[in-house]
């Protein structure tokens, strides 16, 4: 049976066994657990009226003072899985009391906002007390994408957080004498970061780094300047960058990765590299950290103690796993194809079809489906995954999407979905088609919505150019009001084609073309085109919505039909 913690139960802000102990290396200088508590007693003095903060602190010191000064206030942290606008507008719906704590010069979050002080604690000789924390205590808000688009809350409690870092530390081997210090290349504030670089701090007594390395060359020099036992928190993206350098690496204790799965040369080289082991972590934004593996060593995943995995079958029928158990407050639907071995081991087989994970930031296409869909002018729209392809033995995948919206630009459709998503998940390539083929009961099927694609990328490309007033054929053409020549369109659409196409089009007939509306100088121009299994190109040049015109190219080997005009339909 899941267990609540009782609201009698409490646990201490930071578990370190002394006040001099270091908790935190900010740019270089150690800080003590008792400087640390000054300035997060300074800070929950100073936080303004609001129950909810929407902390979004950089430095990886202010934002953990900040969360443990919001904790000790009696006020909530909400952790969203991104900061786009539209995410802005669904906290402050959620919690109309949140204000927003930054630490940065230019915060362009639209709530009320409050700037981390920074000035300096002047005493910090006094008393060292540790508050102590009830576990019933909502710590924070940590938000999911529901299916109709509205960000899903799900409530973290203190009791929860301190039971599953804990057993991860506990799995680490970081409960013991060993005082290391976490260097972490992932923000605080996405979930695996926020329990593996700060949470694992206060909770496992560990010391954490301020800074976020991120290029290969700042990751060596923070591991160069802190002081060993040194852990390593990354991703696969970061580790794949890091080691693509022969040069030598400083030593670390233990090296965790997280966020998409890691391969298994990809660990073999990291473990040799960095001289330690590498631990992979699997758990979800509602389960926390629940299974660790040595990637290394072996493919399959061992729980923690006291969290089980149960199949149950879905609404549509599909085998589902379910954890519970140990840290886990209910039982929690995984979204990925688990496969048991026995009653702690199980295989990874992928995420399901309709959640994603980019750059360790994870949403759903149903999420991302409703906002292009809940774009002015879309008539119609998906986003797909791909099936993976694979670089460097590494997973590669390119999220698009494909739309029907006549009459909508790509740059005002592409400008539109940023304020609605955030930038990992802006679709590349976005294909605009006339229809999309779904079937009677309004569903796209993958295989079919994957044989479109394919077909759209053979047969189609875009290009842009743009003809400059000053350009020669101008002149004269025609005084007052000038129009960029027919003939000067052609040579444009004719080069970018070739160069698309890697082959000389010259030689290739002009079998039509039509001029529908005038190009006027400096205008921004688009071709697309597409070609037939002949070798046949048939390509049309728009200014936005708009077309200016369109022709088709003959094979080499056809013979003539007709000559271009300004005024023959293809």
């Amino acid at each position: 049976m899941p267990t609540k913690s009782s609201p009698m139960q409490t646990f201490p802000l930071v578990f370190h066994s002394s006040p001099d102990q270091v908790i935190a290396w900010r740019n270089g200088a150690p800080v003590t657990v008792r400087a640390f508590l000054a300035d997060v007693r300074r800070l929950a003095d100073a936080l303004p009226e609001g129950g909810h903060v929407f902390n979004v602190c950089t430095d990886r010191y202010r934002f953990t003072v900040s969360l443990c000064a919001t904790l000790v206030a009696g006020k909530t942290s909400l952790l969203p899985s991104t900061h786009t606008p539209e995410m802005v507008r669904a906290l402050a719906s959620f919690a109309p009391d949140a204000f927003c704590l930054h630490d940065t010069d230019d915060c362009p979050i639209d709530l009320p906002r409050f700037r981390y002080p920074e000035s300096a604690v002047a005493h910090v000789d006094g008393e060292a007390k540790v508050p102590q924390i009830d576990g019933a205590r909502v710590v924070a808000y940590v938000f999911t994408s529901g299916s109709t688009g509205v960000p899903v809350p799900h409530r973290k409690t203190w009791g929860f957080l301190v039971k599953n870092v804990r057993a991860a530390a506990d799995r680490l081997g970081l409960l013991g004498e060993d005082r290391a210090t976490l260097i972490g290349t992932v923000p605080p504030q996405h979930m695996y970061g926020f329990e593996s670089t700060v949470l694992l701090a206060l909770l496992g007594g560990l010391a954490f780094s301020n800074r976020q390395p991120f290029y290969p060359v700042d990751i060596r020099a923070e591991l160069d300047a802190i002081p060993e036992p040194r852990v390593l928190v990354s991703s696969p993206i970061h580790l794949r960058a890091l080691l693509t350098n022969e040069e030598a690496l400083p030593r670390a204790s233990l090296v965790l990765s997280a966020t998409a799965p890691l391969s298994e040369k990809l660990a073999l080289d990291a473990e040799a590299r960095l001289q330690a082991p590498l631990m992979e972590i699997y758990g979800s934004t509602e389960t926390g950290q629940i299974a660790t593996r040595r990637t290394a060593r072996t493919a399959a995943w061992e729980l923690f103690p006291d969290i089980a995995l149960t199949p149950r079958a879905d609404d549509a029928g599909e085998q589902t796993m379910w954890a519970s158990g140990g840290h886990v407050e209910m039982p929690v639907p995984m979204g990925d194809a688990l496969e048991l071995i026995d009653g702690t081991h199980f295989l990874l087989h992928g995420r399901k079809a309709d959640l994603i994970n980019i750059a360790g930031k994870r949403t759903s296409l149903a999420y991302l489906n409703h906002q292009l869909n809940a774009v002015p002018g879309v008539v119609d729209g998906v986003f797909h995954m791909p099936d993976e392809t694979h670089a460097d033995s590494e997973p590669v995948r390119r999220l698009m999407a494909l739309v029907v919206a006549p009459g909508l630009a790509a740059a005002d459709l592409q400008r539109a979905l940023r304020e609605r998503i955030d930038a990992a998940f802006m679709p590349r390539p976005l294909l605009f088609v006339d229809s999309l083929p779904r079937n009677a009961t309004g569903k796209l099927p993958r295989e079919v919505l994957t044989q479109l694609i394919e077909q759209e990328r053979n047969r189609r490309a875009a290009l842009t150019f743009t003809v400059p007033p000053e350009h020669p054929a101008l002149a004269g053409h025609f005084p007052g009001r000038p129009i960029v020549p027919g003939v000067v369109l052609l040579d444009h659409a004719l080069d970018a084609i070739g160069a698309a196409l890697g082959r000389n089009v010259d030689a290739c007939r002009i079998e039509s073309a039509k001029f529908l509306s005038p190009a006027e100088p400096g205008e921004t121009l688009d071709i697309a085109y597409e070609t037939a299994a002949s070798g046949a190109v048939r390509f049309t040049i728009r200014a936005g919505a708009r077309t200016v015109a369109s022709g088709a190219l003959a094979a080499p080997s056809a013979p003539p039909m007709t000559t271009a005009t300004d005024t023959h339909a293809s």
